[in-house]
């Protein structure tokens, strides 16, 4: 290996099975690497170790800045969509709203009707409140999870090569 290459991965990619694809080879130690290692003067080794680890955390902020991106694009659409579901939704509930006040006032008089429908649309209203929020605290804090993951699978190696 010459001064200017690493063996850090371009990328981490796994399939659903949790098996490494994209050409990343998940052995820790490539072939032949203690050979070199053990010619290598203790200054070479520092210079590897310092370009390895430089390279390491430049991909590794690289990989989650382009997760946190992918996620945003999907929320950001996500939310695009929600909101014109709800401006179609919120005219087909006003006619269904008016509808159940004037069912209900041949059998009532009309502010009785209206009254008991603003009621229950109000308790509804809350009861969903409170879904939603659930949902939001149950999605957060946005954090790029394969990132920290790589970096914590990163760390017990370079753990575990120090305590050999």
């Amino acid at each position: 290996m010459t001064p200017q290459t690493t063996d850090v991965p371009s990328q981490r990619a796994t399939s659903a099975s949790g098996a490494t694809v994209a050409g990343v080879d998940p052995s820790p130690v490539p072939q032949g690497a203690h050979d070199g290692l053990t010619a290598a003067s203790t200054g070479e080794l520092v210079q590897r170790l310092s370009t390895q680890l430089s390279e390491l955390i430049r991909r590794e902020l690289e990989l989650a800045r382009t997760e946190l991106t992918a996620k945003g694009k999907r929320a950001g659409a996500g939310a695009g969509l929600a909101g014109a579901g709800g401006v179609v939704a919120l005219f087909g509930v006003g006619a269904l709203i008016a509808a159940a006040i004037a069912g209900l006032a041949t059998v009532l008089p009309v502010w009785l009707s209206a009254l008991i429908i603003g009621v229950v649309l109000l308790l509804v209203a809350g009861v969903l409140a409170l879904a939603g929020r659930s949902q939001i605290k149950q999605a957060t804090p946005a954090v790029p999870e394969k990132a920290v993951q790589g970096v914590q699978d990163d760390v017990a190696t370079v753990k575990g090569a120090v305590h050999r």
